[in-house]
């Protein structure tokens, strides 16, 4: 077998369940992956440096982009995905969480979960020797909000976003989460409305609030969109009832209303501010079509990102995991 990436760290293997797992120097090294293969990408030639590993990917909620681009991004580093749906592994009722780890170690090189609760990551992370990447949880979302930093750095021309003021409207949820986390490493001027019952957890505030102390980062937290919005070059938001959280869609629309993102509040934002979505959206609820497909609409550049980011996230990895391309 020969090594095909970057120098392994003496750290050993690594995940990556949170961002708040990750430090600026981590951030720092993953971009250095994701920028070299979107290069790569984009003059058509494939860097085949995980050429045979196999990616096992589990999917307990519905995907599009996930599923897409962590395929086609294992397929581009020269290896192969496994498309594990829970109707066919029945996690935690077919079989236990830990026993389908620990078959999936014996085959696998890097594992993928899309899931609900975050302690069903964290028992495959414990139980698996192979890295394993949180591909959206309850609580966070950590390769959307890795994805969405990559699409600033790439949309303004710059790495540094130290100071951008980005501004996220709606519910506290796993995006914001991981978003806020992000931010405080890079050293962004943060805000988050969000009505007072649906803001973020503390947990993730206090951590997001810490670093930002240390990289001359900035979070707001507040109720007000108009404040929040205020000066920002970027507007964010998300759909108001996450997947599992259906029932409570007619409450939440109501809430949730004086946070849709239309012109009347892009208009408060500073001029050309850039409109984000994750995606899916609910097109005239939380954003408006006027938005959404409007000139400074970067949604589509998320997306795509999210495919540069995937490849960046597992060659990092395996680089951590030593995990070498056959021969």
């Amino acid at each position: 077998m020969a090594i095909n990436v970057a120098a392994p760290s003496s750290r050993g293997k690594r995940d990556l369940l949170s961002i708040m797992d990750l430090s600026s120097a981590d951030l720092a090294s993953i971009y250095d992956h994701a920028f070299h293969l979107k290069e790569a990408w984009a003059e058509r030639r494939l860097s085949h440096v995980l050429r045979g590993a196999t990616l096992a990917m589990i999917f307990e909620k519905a995907s599009l982009r996930t599923r897409s681009t962590f395929e086609i991004g294992i397929y581009q580093l020269g290896g192969m995905a496994i498309d594990l749906s829970n109707l066919n592994i029945g996690m935690g009722t077919r079989e236990s969480v830990a026993d389908i780890a620990r078959n999936l170690d014996r085959w696998c090189d890097i594992v993928m979960i899309r899931t609900f609760g975050q302690d069903r990551a964290e028992t495959v992370a414990r139980e698996c020797k192979a890295p394993v990447i949180n591909a959206l949880t309850d609580q966070e979302h950590p390769c959307q909000a890795l994805g969405d930093m990559m699409t600033l750095m790439s949309v303004t021309g710059s790495r540094d976003l130290t100071g951008f003021p980005l501004a996220y409207v709606g519910d506290g949820n796993n995006v914001c989460h991981s978003l806020i986390c992000a931010a405080a490493l890079l050293g962004m001027d943060m805000r988050v409305a969000s009505p007072d019952t649906y803001s973020p957890n503390s947990t993730y505030v206090k951590w997001a609030q810490g670093q930002a102390r240390r990289t001359g980062g900035k979070l707001t937290i507040t109720s007000d969109p108009n404040e929040a919005v205020s000066g920002a070059k970027a507007v964010y938001t998300d759909i108001w009832a996450s997947m599992g959280q259906e029932h409570e869609h007619t409450e939440r629309a109501r809430v949730f209303l004086p946070y849709q993102v239309n012109r009347r509040l892009m208009d408060a934002a500073a001029e050309g501010a850039f409109a984000m979505h994750d995606l899916p959206a609910r097109r005239g609820e939380e954003i408006t079509d006027e938005v959404i497909d409007g000139p400074t609409s970067i949604v589509l550049p998320q997306a795509e990102h999210r495919l540069h980011i995937q490849k960046g996230i597992m060659t990092w990895l395996a680089e951590m995991a030593r995990i070498t391309a056959y021969r």
